[in-house]
């Protein structure tokens, strides 16, 4: 059959229902008052059919976030002819035909041949609605499905406007309402919360079927259809859709406020969300996992109505000995074991050998493991003999074991989620690992992907998830509330087979903003009563409700809880000098990027980061004329939202302080930037903006991490933020393209299991130099410190073992006083301190190192570092500083290509270091060959600088 596809089961099924894929139907897309009508897909998105067929423009090139504002001002309907469906459809009168949609952005009137199906307005639910009563007879000479999106701004003003909408007063003090672009309207949307504006990405509040959509046709007859091998498909059988598989895995007598038993038999709960066109009286499921020879026994399932209305919820428990599984951890701390579980419903058993005609058999990925929040306070035993500050602990534990949450927060991976490529994220979750982190935060949408949670399974990392309510108070309204909570149920259900998932945050950044609120608005309990109602007790229950395994927190930053069972949120109530929760740190004043002093003494904080420019190159795919290579040039600014205008304003009009931010911040801290060159300076300007970045988190990452040894036993530092949604300022580690900025090379190293880093404390010319490791056992190993001039001679050097307990740290250096710091006769300008460890981890050699400058780079005396590079076969490179040392000295890749560099002799990335005379580098650039559109990129193109090109060619 030409140009369309009849699709079977996914999955082995006997007798499978029809299941048409409607990306196969000839859709249009056209405006509301139809003067626009091209061709339209499903998946997508209005942006993207447009930008095909030649209407706009790439919407992320340079200014068009604003001159295509008109299109999000619009309605558009997407249209198929249903011709191809009906023309293969065999009727039949016990059948039925359920609409299927796996994700519609967002608010859209659904007709199907002239008849009216549905109204939705929630991205994040699932659809499905029984149309058999329309394919007998349209509506007129109608035969289209046709999905009419409503403009979700003009939604926003529309429903702000209704009488029962409440009112949030922002303040200067209290801003109740975070309004980044499109103002005031997104807390009364169910859809993305960035879509509307962030102060990192772009408002092209995107509309559309995003996600895959289908026919299926249930009936009571036994066809035979050939098994499908398309992803992804609705499971079925020839009577029965599968709509929900929840896979719940957690120890016996396990719950939310019941910490699990780590000897306990492993429960597997099965959850199916069930839709039938028969009855079925006796059903069973068997479950197997064919790599431990284990299989169940038949489990009774409890009976199936016969109906496609709703899904009828049955559930099954399965009980593993705790010993049969391997469990799964995350890569840095042991093996992510995985398993396959099959699961086959048969519906109708004892019709003789095997499963009858219609069972329906699935196979599902997942891993055993506990996951614990710990939040409950620390005892007076621990207290003394640990040294740790009275108050409550805040970290997780996997498999019964307190850990070092190490990570990032991940956005949206493109402001266009039906366009995101699986290996894009794959990339980004990969740098991740080579990074060091265990735990990127924030999947509250798997980042605009599906495929999300199972390559965390797959790669080993952990993912803290977020429901999608972020900074901004919450109405509490009955249309809201009825959408959400099949939103969350949806979800929660969806999410629960991964093991990678480690909580539910209600939110983010609301907690502080309702505490605010109750301070200092009048009526403020008011505000407060409403965040308890839907982040303690509403969504708390919801969340709770659908899995035993995975704990719940009401915020992404909170100050915890007074109460597990009941949960009762902490808030304000503490004791003096006692540490509570979480915390974030955003400090844009860089004279204070390296005080110690500002930096916070938490048990782990979830935020913290300075925002920089792309690289050269990512502006190079967006800017198109030569004027706008400048630091402040109107286009490079539009693209800067840090402090966001709050409203429609373009060019941002708060656009010069973030400007401002970070170039104070790289002429306090590095050589002011100025050459001959106008292009090589902004190139610089560019890659200085991310050196002190780096630089600055880099330090925060190290005063964390040395909290774990010390009275806030800090057990988590995630930095804001790991990935890019387009070309522009941000807080990223990695572009938008997947090229790596400096700080994910900075992040290979602070993140390394065992580190050694120098704490300085001006006020009294302290310095302190600690090893840290992050590892259970107890880690020996060797420390070295040499100081060097800037010429790279060594002048004099120390050498020290170290033995570092668990979770903690061990004193190499410690010392007062400039006089007695810095080798005798030399002053603060002119010389450097390099800190080395070597340790033996898991029998294996690990090797760090960082930098200790006793003044800033601004006023060091540098010495040109007359930088020589050889290149080799494999696109190895040997780096040489022929003159005095090449103070963070940088390797670029050329445009077009994707990958990072690597040291050979360790296997580890390395870019971004102080190259010393005498001691070559030798890096390996390894191309991602997913993502590059230059395969074989020129050596030449390569190019090298440290900071003395600040102001030398």
């Amino acid at each position: 059959m030409a140009g369309f596809t009849l699709r079977t089961l996914l999955a082995s099924s006997l007798a499978a229902a029809q299941v048409f894929d409607l990306s196969e139907l000839q859709w249009t897309l056209k405006n509301q008052n139809g003067s626009i009508v091209v061709p339209g897909s499903l998946p997508s998105q209005a942006h993207l059919d447009l930008f095909e067929a030649g209407v706009i423009n790439d919407p992320l090139l340079g200014i068009n976030e604003f001159t295509e504002r008109w299109v999000i001002n619009d309605n558009w309907t997407y249209t198929a002819d249903l011709t191809p469906f009906t023309k293969t459809y065999e009727s039949d009168a016990s059948g039925k035909t359920l609409l299927v949609f796996y994700g519609i952005d967002t608010m859209a009137n659904i007709t199907f041949a002239g008849y009216p199906v549905a109204w939705v307005n929630n991205q994040f639910q699932r659809y499905i609605y029984d149309v058999s009563d329309y394919l007998s007879s349209s509506a007129g000479e109608d035969n289209n499905l046709t999905i009419a999106l409503e403009s979700a701004w003009y939604y926003g003003l529309n429903v702000t406007m209704r009488p029962d909408a409440e009112y949030f007063p922002n303040t200067p003090v209290v801003p109740t309402s975070g309004n980044f672009e499109y103002p005031n309207v997104r807390a009364w949307i169910r859809k993305t919360d960035d879509d509307f504006g962030w102060d990192w990405g772009p408002a092209f509040i995107p509309s559309g079927v995003y996600k895959p959509a289908y026919l299926v046709t249930l009936s009571e007859s036994e066809l035979r259809d050939p098994v499908s091998d398309a992803t992804p498909c609705p499971v079925t059988s020839s009577s029965i859709l599968l709509d929900e598989t929840s896979l719940d895995i957690y120890k016996y007598g396990q719950n939310s406020s019941v910490a699990p038993d780590q000897s306990a038999d492993w429960i597997v709960n099965i959850t199916f969300g069930i839709r039938s066109i028969k009855a079925f009286e006796k059903p069973t499921i068997t479950l197997s996992i064919p790599e431990l020879k284990l299989t169940s026994e038949p489990l009774n399932l409890g009976p199936i109505p016969a109906n496609v209305d709703e899904n009828t919820y049955l559930c099954v428990n399965w009980s593993i000995p705790d010993n049969t599984p391997e469990r799964w951890y995350p890569v840095d701390l042991g093996n992510p074991k995985l398993y396959n579980l099959t699961v086959t419903l048969d519906p109708s058993p004892g019709q003789g050998d095997g499963p009858s005609a219609e069972s329906i058999t699935q196979t599902i990925t997942t891993g055993f493991r506990t996951i614990q929040l710990l939040q409950t306070p620390y005892s007076e035993e621990e207290i003394a003999s640990r040294g740790i500050t009275p108050g409550d602990q805040w970290h997780f534990a996997i498999n019964g074991k307190a850990f070092y949450s190490k990570g990032t927060n991940i956005i949206p991976f493109d402001p266009f989620y039906s366009r995101i490529k699986p290996e894009a994220a794959r990339w980004v979750l990969e740098s991740a690992i080579k990074s060091g982190q265990n735990m990127p935060s924030d999947a509250a949408t798997d980042g605009g992907l599906y495929a999300f949670y199972s390559l965390c399974d797959e790669l080993g990392i952990l993912a803290w998830s977020e429901l999608i309510f972020s900074d901004s108070l919450s109405p509490i309204n009955e249309f809201l509330l009825e959408s959400i909570e099949p939103e969350v149920r949806q979800n929660v259900r969806r999410v629960n087979r991964h093991p990678s998932n480690v909580q539910w945050a209600g939110g983010n950044e609301i907690e502080g903003i309702v505490m605010a609120a109750n301070t200092y608005l009048a009526n403020g309990t008011h505000y407060l009563d409403e965040f308890v109602f839907m982040f303690q007790d509403y969504l708390h229950d919801i969340v709770l409700s659908e899995t035993n395994s995975v704990p719940y927190t009401d915020c992404s930053t909170t100050r915890g809880v007074l109460s597990l069972d009941p949960y009762v949120l902490r808030f304000a109530n503490g004791t003096p000098g006692y540490i509570y929760g979480n915390t974030e740190r955003y400090n844009y004043n860089a004279s204070e990027a390296f005080d110690l002093t500002t930096y916070p003494v938490s048990r782990f904080v979830n935020e913290f980061g300075f925002h920089s420019m792309p690289s050269f190159y990512s502006w190079e795919e967006v800017l198109e004329n030569p004027e706008d290579y400048a630091f402040n040039s109107s286009v490079v600014m539009s693209r800067d939202h840090h402090p966001p205008p709050g409203n429609l304003s373009w060019p941002n009009p708060n656009a010069p302080q973030g400007q401002y931010q970070m170039t104070s911040a790289v002429e306090l801290w590095l050589p002011t930037l100025g050459t001959s060159d106008s292009n090589q300076t902004f190139a610089q300007w560019c890659w200085s903006t991310q050196l002190f970045q780096s630089m600055n988190t880099v330090a925060e990452i190290a005063w964390y991490r040395r909290g774990a040894g010390l009275g806030e036993n800090n057990l988590g530092s995630l930095v804001w933020q790991l990935n890019d949604i387009w070309q522009g300022v941000s807080w990223s580690a990695i572009e938008y393209s997947g090229r790596w900025k400096v700080l994910q090379y900075g992040m290979a190293t602070v993140y390394s299991p065992v580190v050694i880093n120098p704490f300085w404390f001006p006020g009294n010319e302290s310095l302190t130099i600690l090893a840290t490791s992050d590892r259970w056992e107890t880690v020996d190993g060797t420390a070295q410190l040499t100081w060097y001039d800037w010429s790279g001679n060594a002048i004099s050097s120390m050498t020290t073992p170290f033995s570092i307990p668990t979770l903690n740290n061990s004193l190499i250096y410690e010392g007062i006083g400039l006089d007695a710091i810095l080798p005798f006769g030399y002053n603060t300008k002119d010389v450097w301190l390099l800190m080395n460890v070597t340790a033996t981890v898991e029998n294996k050699l690990v090797t760090s190192e960082s930098y200790f400058t006793p003044v800033s780079l601004a006023y060091s005396n540098l010495v040109d570092p007359q930088i020589a590079v050889i290149a080799s076969d494999n696109y190895t490179f040997t780096l040489s500083a022929k003159g005095g040392v090449g103070a963070w000295t940088w390797l670029d890749h050329p445009s077009g290509s994707v990958g990072y560099f690597l040291d050979p002799a360790t296997g580890l990335p390395s870019n971004g270091y102080y190259l010393i005379p005498g001691i070559d580098r030798t890096v390996q650039f390894i191309s991602s060959i997913e993502l590059a559109t230059v395969q074989s990129p020129d050596p030449a193109d390569f190019v090298v600088r440290s900071i003395w090109n600040n102001t030398h060619i």
